[in-house]
């Protein structure tokens, strides 16, 4: 039995999905939270949790206060880097807690 069309990446599937219920913000924030860990590299991620993103800003629980201190002076190009990531401006600032 044969296909007419090519399989496609779920991904793909599911933005399209979002986009024609109307929750485009919403499918938007879920990825920047789940491409968190590609975004800052391993090391941030074992130390960050990403907690929540309300209004354009993302809240992250970082364990040890010295790496606190270090991302507060990094946060506006990890946002930047988000914000590249799922295409469009969603992360306005990022706090550290």
């Amino acid at each position: 039995m044969a296909r007419g069309k090519h399989p496609r990446n779920l991904n793909v599937v599911m933005a399209e999905m979002y986009r024609t219920i109307g929750m485009t913000e919403a499918y938007d924030q879920f990825r920047t939270l789940q491409i968190w860990d590609e975004v800052v590299g391993e090391a941030i991620a074992r130390i960050t949790s990403v907690e929540r993103l309300t209004d354009g800003d993302l809240y992250v629980r970082v364990r040890n206060p010295s790496w606190r201190m270090e991302l507060n002076f990094r946060k506006k190009e990890i946002a930047e880097r988000l914000n590249r990531q799922v295409g469009r401006e969603l992360v306005r600032t990022i706090i550290f807690r």
